[in-house]
């Protein structure tokens, strides 16, 4: 676990934002899922409890169910990406080590729990792991998502019913709606998806991507 979460920890730059999908109320928020993969535990579709319903994490709160030893692994990994020696990281690594250790919180939700702080203080502000502990267990403890949740996300754009969704607009929604995939990221996600009419099988995309 070590060398997967140092290979994370040392890129210097914080990812490109998560997508999110967002269709007249309907929970198809796969931002999570399609940037990061099922890193352990899926991440929850919209309307995420965290997203619409921020809250701090109380530093004072036990992190229950979580055993001494895992504990002792999250600290480590906590380490790896303290660049500064003072035994804490910036707010803005938060996302990344909560990511290395197998959750899939999306950006929005790491800053609700951050306090919904600016983006200078994202930068500029550090946490220490006793304050960190208590976010991550948020985020553990945060209802996941299933396969049947990120199909329906996505039939909302099969517009004849048939079980495909057109290559090209999935690409727009996912490079136009919420916080915005790269084109490069777009390409990769959906390199062999698209048959020969340029249609998208939704149900064999989420197996695509909950296989990554």
């Amino acid at each position: 676990m070590t060398a997967e979460i140092g290979r994370v920890a040392a890129a210097d730059t914080e990812p490109l934002p998560p997508v999110t999908m967002t269709t007249g109320g309907v929970g198809d928020d796969v931002n999570s899922l399609l940037l990061h993969g099922p890193a352990g535990p899926v991440a929850p579709p919209s309307p995420l409890p965290l997203a619409a319903h921020p809250k701090k994490a109380d530093p004072a709160a036990p992190a229950a169910e979580f055993s001494p030893d895992q504990v002792e692994d999250f600290k480590e990994a906590f380490g790896l990406f303290d660049r500064v020696g003072d035994s804490q990281v910036a707010f803005n690594q938060v996302a990344d080590i909560m990511r290395a250790l197998g959750q899939n919180p999306t950006n929005k939700e790491v800053r609700a729990l951050l306090g919904s702080p600016p983006d200078d203080d994202m930068v500029n502000k550090r946490i220490n792991f006793e304050g960190f502990l208590p976010m991550l267990k948020v985020v553990d403890t945060a209802p996941k998502g299933t396969y049947d949740d990120y199909v329906e996300g996505l039939r909302v754009f099969d517009k004849e019913g048939n079980g495909t969704v057109m290559g090209a607009e999935l690409r727009i929604v996912l490079s136009t709606l919420g916080e915005k995939m790269s084109e490069h990221e777009i390409d990769a996600l959906m390199q062999g998806q698209e048959d020969e009419n340029g249609s998208v099988h939704y149900e064999a995309f989420v197996k695509h991507i909950m296989s990554i």
